[in-house]
């Protein structure tokens, strides 16, 4: 149920953009219609074919081999033959911030990224509980969903940058004005691309993918512990907010930043941490 209600919200996201254009595009005439049309379709398609991807780039990730990382080759090829589902890629990010986060557009072209600092951070126990978690979204299509809202809010938010070329077709455009452009340019995109990853990821995805997860690796502590450890090594050394890690930051079991940063704030979608470990904790208690 949960893996067809995202397939149908990623089929909402990818027909947003032809629609919206259309619908702006009308006021102009029938040409205008035709090429919003096939300009829409185009950019949706390279939404999809990007959204696989555009999260790996962001986090300079890199595929691994099991030589290379023998523990976590481990860890996820017992959870996936525990789930009798296929083995996604393994990437690894050379950054420090402790996170990872699944992607793909099915359960044959998954991939699952871990952050050095992730792997620094976790003993095995936390590390299989964190995978079981990402693998979990993998299994609803969330991490299908999410991916598509990433790549979308990327798309809308990197509109900003045309600031620069507004500010250089200005007659007596000066370079000290650009910053201000574009800053005024995201304050209207930013808001609007983090709607789509909210209404596309919502915390409900998270509470679920904790339980789910907990119960795949059998222990619902290793998780709280796991995010009790991950949280605090955020906040002693969070990643900057840019809006190229920013938009992807939904999809990682954590997002590696300062909570109070506005562009952070656009695009919030985790539950509070507390909350996570008190209900991973009641599931032991209950």
């Amino acid at each position: 149920m949960r893996a067809s209600a995202n397939r149908f919200t990623t089929a909402v996201l990818l027909g947003l953009t032809p629609a919206a254009l259309m619908v702006a595009a009308a006021l102009f005439g029938r040409i205008a219609l035709v090429v919003a049309l096939v300009g829409g379709i185009g950019l949706s398609a390279y939404v999809y074919m990007s959204s696989a991807s555009l999260a790996l780039r962001a986090m300079h990730a890199r595929r691994v081999s099991e030589l290379q990382q023998p523990v976590l080759y481990r860890i996820v090829r017992e959870l996936s033959t525990v789930a009798r589902r296929p083995m996604p890629a393994l990437y690894l990010s050379p950054t420090s911030a402790p996170t990872a986060f699944a992607l793909g557009h099915n359960q044959h072209t998954a991939a699952l990224c871990c952050t050095a600092g992730l792997l620094d951070a976790l003993d095995e126990r936390q590390l299989r509980a964190v995978v079981a978690h990402e693998l979990t979204h993998v299994y609803e299509r969330d991490a299908l969903v999410s991916s598509v809202a990433g790549t979308l809010a990327a798309v809308i938010t990197g509109l900003s940058g045309f600031g620069y070329l507004i500010a250089g077709f200005e007659k007596h455009g000066d370079s000290e004005h650009v910053p201000r452009v574009v800053a005024a340019a995201l304050a209207v995109l930013g808001p609007a691309a983090g709607a789509i990853v909210r209404c596309s990821a919502p915390r409900s995805c998270e509470y679920h993918a904790d339980r789910a997860g907990a119960i795949l690796a059998g222990d619902p502590l290793a998780l709280a512990d796991a995010l009790r450890t991950l949280s605090g090594r955020i906040r002693a050394a969070p990643l900057p907010p840019e809006p190229e890690l920013v938009t992807q930051a939904h999809l990682m079991i954590l997002p590696p930043f300062r909570d109070d940063e506005r562009l952070v704030r656009w695009f919030r979608v985790h539950p509070p941490v507390a909350e996570r470990i008190a209900r991973l904790e009641a599931m032991v208690g209950g």
